[in-house]
């Protein structure tokens, strides 16, 4: 009796390490793994279905990524009962990765972690969680913010949330993103006990990677199912479509350019600074990686000050400025493929090398910020000094 108890139970906790193993690897597809060189579309604007009952908790809709179509396409937000009484769900999001855009997926823990600032609404408004709470066994949910019928569902509260910001930005960090870090205790909550997303969470975002009708160069931000009272009902009568985009989307031209990560589980990035908002400069779509990547330099142009002395001896000091920057553009050039050939040599992973392209983007933008500095001031110096006439105070009428 002990052997075939014992074997039961090894075979259950085998099948369930399994079982979620597939659910993560699964949930991964949607777009963990891939870095995309242009930024999601905004968030769409639309109404939260009916509760379906106890014990459910809202997940947020948001834009995923099919790397086989190269688009983003719309996972409608939707109920989903909680894995484990006093579980929450910390929802995904998109943050600017140094070469690009990677998502970062959600999961299931006693606490709500960091989402990249992101207002997802329905309670989620960037940090933490206000559509409800754990009450020993039972959720309870806050009227304000949720679509419950109080005749089926009675454990519910009222408390008004002051929702400030209200933006439709999808992702954290680069051009036009949402300018948030995480805290110690949302940092914390990243290490704490948690699982992934549940396996109909899964099955719901392969059926709207599936759907054309989901993709953003087709709805141009308005999906035509926005929201399901359930995962994976996307022809239930209570489906909710998006009543508007949530701003103006034009998919890029050339989508091409995106980049397949080593690992298909991405770390999210609390405690990787290279990823923070503050520490990555604003680039439109394809970043500049390396100094080869930067437009190319102008040639200072002739300066007009009315001294033919002077113009001279400015556009000198401008020519020697210029042809120093470009050799520190060359030599830096230089230092990073000299560095790509030592990884080649080494036969690196592709983690090791998306940290050091990380790198060779920070030293390409400070490199540009300094010059750009360098030129400012050499102009502001070289600025002809007021005439003596201006300088003079007014005379006092007598």
């Amino acid at each position: 009796m002990h052997i075939r108890f014992i074997r039961t139970l090894l075979f259950t906790l085998l099948f369930t390490v399994v079982m979620l193993s597939m659910s993560a690897a699964s949930f991964a597809q949607i777009g963990v793994g891939v870095v995309v060189n242009f930024a999601p579309p905004p968030l769409p604007v639309y109404e939260q279905p009916l509760c379906p009952g106890e014990g459910y908790i809202w997940t947020p809709g948001f834009w995923a990524y099919g790397d086989d179509f190269d688009d983003y396409y719309w996972v409608p937000g939707t109920w989903v009962l909680a894995p484990e009484i006093g579980f929450l769900w910390t929802p995904g999001y998109w943050g600017w990765g140094g070469g690009g855009f990677v998502f970062y997926e959600g999961y299931w823990g006693p606490v709500v972690g960091f989402y990249g600032g992101i207002n997802y609404g329905f309670g989620y408004f960037g940090e933490g969680y206000e559509g409800g709470r754990w009450d020993h066994d039972r959720f309870f949910y806050n009227q304000s913010v949720n679509n419950v019928n109080v005749t089926v569902i009675h454990n519910v509260y009222n408390k008004t949330v002051i929702n400030n910001t209200v933006t439709r930005v999808s992702y954290n960090g680069g051009n036009g993103g949402i300018n948030a870090r995480p805290t110690p205790q949302q940092e914390a909550a990243a290490h704490e006990k948690h699982i992934p997303p549940a396996a109909v969470q899964v099955q719901h975002a392969q059926a709207a990677r599936t759907n054309p009708q989901q993709r953003a160069s087709v709805n141009m931000g308005k999906p035509a199912v926005a929201a399901t009272p359930k995962p994976g009902v996307f022809k239930d009568r209570a489906v909710v479509p998006a009543k508007a985009a949530g701003g103006s989307y034009t998919p890029p031209a050339n989508r091409g350019g995106k980049e397949a990560r080593g690992n298909a589980s991405a770390p999210r990035p609390e405690n990787r600074p290279e990823n923070r908002p503050e520490n990555n400069v604003s680039r439109p779509n394809a970043p500049s990686v390396h100094p080869r990547d930067l437009p190319p330099a102008a040639r200072p142009s002739a300066p007009n000050t009315g001294n033919p002395k002077l113009d001279q001896k400015y556009q000198q000091q401008r020519e020697k400025q210029f042809a120093k920057q470009e050799q520190e553009r060359q030599k830096l050039q230089q230092k990073q493929e000299q560095e790509h050939q030592r990884l080649s040599q080494r036969n690196a992973d592709e983690a090791r090398k998306q940290q050091v392209e990380q790198r060779h983007q920070q030293q390409t933008q400070q490199l540009q910020q300094r010059h750009e500095q360098q030129q400012q001031q050499l102009q502001r110096k070289q600025q002809p000094p007021p005439s003596r006439e201006r300088s003079k105070p007014p005379k006092e009428k007598p």
